[in-house]
């Protein structure tokens, strides 16, 4: 099974590490034995600006998941969202209604399928590609937050080298490493067999620490300053 999934993720974060906004919507394809990506596409966000309800993040997982299956033609999408992996296209407003999530999560959704519903039934008459609502029990959703937190990494840095300082909060359970030429990212839970990510990365001229974030327990802070 060929898979695509896209997930947003990464955060900029205030002097007290409580976010300020998300960076980095990615996109993968995952392809056996569904440990990194087989291709990787960004769409970036301005974080001083991010709308942190939820609306914008699955807006632009949807669009950006369907621009990369129209180039690679996969089996299925799979969303960061957890409706029981119920298909988009069929999420109207009775069915958002029978869900059991909170009655925020389905204004949230009454509000979006307005939009996206009828864009997902016409990209499955389009292509016969469903774009599944199943959420974080999807290996390639992880391996997609993975790369979101590489890409808001490579952000950070870049953000750094301009103005002096960054300091993004990271996806949960997850570790990044500046290797040669590259971002490095890997998976610290040892239930998920090594899921890992990696993306070009050829800036110098930087300083960072990786430490613990002290208000929230399981993740990860990369803070990074101009040398």
């Amino acid at each position: 099974m060929r898979i695509v999934s896209a997930d947003t993720g990464g955060a900029l974060l205030d002097d007290g590490y409580n976010p300020i906004g998300l960076i980095a919507t990615a996109a993968v394809l995952v392809e056996k034995p569904y440990k990194t990506a087989k291709m990787s596409i960004v769409k970036y966000a301005d974080p001083f600006s991010y709308d942190l309800s939820g609306r914008q993040a699955i807006r632009d997982e949807v669009l950006l998941a369907m621009k990369l299956a129209k180039k690679v033609k996969p089996d299925v999408i799979h969303l960061d969202s957890t409706l029981r992996g119920i298909p988009l296209r069929q999420l109207d407003d009775p069915t958002i209604d029978a869900l059991r999530i909170s009655d925020r999560g389905k204004a949230i959704w009454h509000e979006l399928s307005k939009d996206l519903q009828p864009l997902a039934k016409r990209f499955w008459s389009e292509t016969g590609i469903e774009i599944l609502a199943i959420g974080k029990e999807s290996v390639a959703v992880r391996i997609a937050e993975i790369y979101a937190g590489l890409y808001s990494t490579k952000w950070g840095i870049e953000y750094a080298l301009k103005e002096g300082f960054a300091r993004i909060g990271l996806p949960r359970y997850m570790k990044v490493e500046v290797r040669e030429g590259m971002l490095w990212g890997e998976s610290l839970d040892p239930k998920e067999g090594g899921l890992y990510g990696e993306i070009p990365l050829d800036v110098e001229g930087f300083e960072y620490q990786i430490y613990p974030n002290p208000i929230a327990r399981t993740f990860m802070v990369f803070e990074v300053k101009k040398e």
